[in-house]
């Protein structure tokens, strides 16, 4: 058989091979639409919010392929769900297609707390929104600057700006309610501990202004008041008096004041 095919000559064994080429790429094309699958489209399926390995499962039981392409992290959605799809839910494509998922993160980053002391609520929003934090509860205290922050809490602790923290925490906001419309008399500090003296002003919804610290001082949560802006009485005696959200300075000293018992307020 192969002396037959060696006698042929050189024109007619290139015509069989050339015939034969012919042949398979006419069976090659005609098959090609069965091997690609030409023309077979799904429709991709909604996997978002579900867990990734139950999202995988249930895109390649329907013909795909998955692949976790990015992550993110939300306090909205379980860890691990599945955030974002592409090709998005609904859309046609060929059957083996790979479908990637973004996944919410299991261990949210950190990042550094923003000072928002100051700030208006709306810049505060802003700010925390740009971090990736939220804003939790609003609590208003009397002070004469209206709806700006006052002081910043996480869990109920004041913090620090450049602390970092969780990606998602509720921040707290104090914010400033402006200053009552009632006047009351100036409470008299004059004797107090600076502890003491800070617990007074609290309690009747006043602020502490500016502290002066006597040279002498060494342990300032226990020294005394010696003198405060405004004072109890002014000059002819009479009570001063200031509304809800007004600031008081003092003045500290190691000692205790002697205090003038002619002077004293009988009201009191």
């Amino acid at each position: 058989m192969f002396e037959k095919i060696t006698r042929r000559s050189f024109r007619f064994n290139l015509l069989i091979a050339i015939g034969l080429l012919v042949v398979l790429g006419i069976l090659f094309f005609s098959m090609l639409g069965i091997i690609t699958r030409h023309n077979e489209t799904l429709k991709v399926p909604d996997v978002r919010r579900k867990n990734v390995k139950e999202a995988i499962m249930l895109l390649e039981k329907a013909g795909f392929e998955a692949d976790v392409r990015d992550s993110i992290y939300l306090d909205s959605i379980p860890p691990l769900s599945v955030w974002e799809q592409q090709p998005e839910t609904g859309a046609e494509v060929k059957v083996g297609r790979t479908i990637y998922l973004t996944v919410n993160k299991v261990v949210p980053p950190m990042v550094a707390m923003p000072d928002l002391e100051g700030l208006t609520f709306r810049s505060a929003e802003m700010t925390l929104h740009s971090r990736r934090l939220n804003v939790g509860d609003t609590i208003y205290k009397p002070d004469f600057a209206t709806n700006t922050v006052l002081q910043q809490l996480l869990n109920g602790k004041l913090i620090k700006a450049g602390k970092m923290i969780p990606e998602g925490s509720n921040i707290t906001l104090v914010l400033s309610s402006g200053t009552g419309s009632i006047e009351n008399p100036v409470p008299d500090l004059s004797g107090l501990t600076y502890l003491e003296a800070r617990e007074i002003l609290s309690a009747s919804n006043l602020n502490l202004g500016t502290v002066l610290i006597d040279a002498s001082v060494t342990d300032t949560a226990n020294a005394f008041v010696t003198k405060q802006v405004p004072p109890r009485h002014n000059s002819i005696g009479d009570l001063n008096r200031v509304r809800a959200g007004e600031t008081i300075d003092i003045w500290l000293a190691a000692t205790r004041p002697v205090k003038d018992t002619a002077t004293a307020d009988s009201s009191k």
